[in-house]
Parts: structure tokens; sequence; C-alpha cells
């Protein structure tokens, strides 16, 4: 429980068996009481193992589906076993989950309330054509959303019943899908969307994957994934 509020913690991962036991004690010791769900997203490596001997209950899929995927399957099972709040959580350690139980007040007022990376707390920062990407997407959307936000890419979220029920029946597997479009689509239909500046963290383990080449991928794709998503009904 947080502040009241039967909660789950879901964790995607794929391929993360060096940093996922870390990330779930972690979890369970700042958050004594919460239930941690970790979605292996198709790993190749000994993830679902790791999580399972941390004390994470552990879905399997049989392959890759990303992150859309993966979140999809864990909004279903925090719908099934009635959750009132579902926080993600990324399984490389970067997101601190001293910040949960701040995001989980706003729910209160809220229905989706997103952990920002660029609100004024810690030094993360990103540079070319992933910060013109990022700048887009935050101007757009916060106009749709009527509300600034500033990080529209945050996998660190916290959702109330109403919003878990929405996933657990509608949540996009395509790139970018989990964060731009399910944006989109919460503010089209009148939910409350806020966020909360938190400071993010190194990788517990593995690398970073960005390079200016894939920068200019990601710029692409993000221009793309938003055109479709303002699209679609």
């Amino acid at each position: 429980m947080v502040n009241g509020k039967r909660l789950l913690v879901i964790i995607p991962a794929l391929n993360e068996a060096g940093s996922i036991a870390d990330v779930v004690r972690e979890v369970r010791g700042e958050l004594p009481g919460v239930d941690v769900l970790v979605v292996d997203d198709g790993s190749t490596d000994r993830t679902s193992a790791v999580a399972a001997a941390a004390g994470a209950r552990v879905a399997r899929l049989p392959y890759n589906l990303g992150v859309g995927g993966a979140m999809r399957l864990g909004y279903r099972y925090a719908y099934d076993h009635d959750y009132d709040v579902a926080v993600q959580i990324d399984a490389d350690g970067q997101h601190d989950p001293r910040y949960v139980p701040k995001l989980v007040d706003l729910l209160d007022d809220h229905d989706l309330v997103i952990g920002a990376r660029f609100a004024g707390e810690g030094e993360y920062t990103v540079r070319g054509p992933r910060r013109w990407a990022m700048g887009m997407l935050s101007m757009v959307l916060s106009a749709l959303s009527g509300t600034t936000l500033t990080d529209t890419t945050s996998g660190f979220r916290a959702a109330n019943r109403r919003m878990i029920e929405m996933f657990a029946q509608w949540y996009p597997a395509e790139y970018l899908g989990d964060t731009v479009e399910t944006l989109v689509h919460t503010a089209r239909r009148g939910y409350r969307i806020q966020q909360v500046p938190v400071a993010m963290r190194r990788r517990m383990a593995g690398t970073p994957s960005h390079s200016p080449a894939k920068a200019m991928i990601y710029l692409g794709r993000a221009l793309a994934v938003l055109t479709l998503a303002l699209i679609r009904r």
C-alpha cells in the first residue's frame, strides 16, 4: 500500500539480468507492501529467473513485443487483480522508487502522472535531434492535454484505476506508442494528466544505445508517431 492505495509496480524488462535484481530489491525496500510484477519481454538471458529470485512476480512473454506489449500485459494483470494504482519503472535502475509516493499523491486529482526528467530536478540532459524531438512532442502534447508536459517520452508513470481499466483494454505496442500515443489517446478522452519533477540516475548495467545516427532516426520516427497518433481516433 502507498498512501492508502493498493499498488502494483510494473517493470518491463528485456535482457536486464545484470540490473533487475537490484531494481526489484530497491523497490521492495523503499516501498514495502507493494507488489512488483516483472514482465520479461522475451529475454534470452536469465532476467526471469533473477527477478523471481529477488522476490518479484514474473510474467514471461514467449517473444519480444516491445515495451508497449509488455505494459499491456502489466495493465491487464493490474486490472484483473483489482489494484488501485499501477506504476511503471524501468528495469535499468534509472528510475528512483523514492519518487513513487509523490506521483501517487497527485492521483487523487489526476488520472495519469508522469515522472518528468526536464522539470527542474536532476541534471539529466539530451542534445541534438533527440532534444528537438522531445521539445516538439512536449509542445504539441502540452497543448492537447491543457497542462505543461516537459517529458512526454518518460517511462516513469503512475496510473489510477480509471487509467488501468482503459490501458488494460487499449494499449499500443508500436514504437513510442507506450509514451506518445498513450498521451494523445488519454488527453483526447478527457483524462487528467500531470507531471512531477524527478532526477534520473545512471543505468545500473548495460550501455545506452544512443548515437548521432540513431538520434536522427529517433527524430524522424517521433514525428511519424505523433502524426499517426493525431490522425487516429
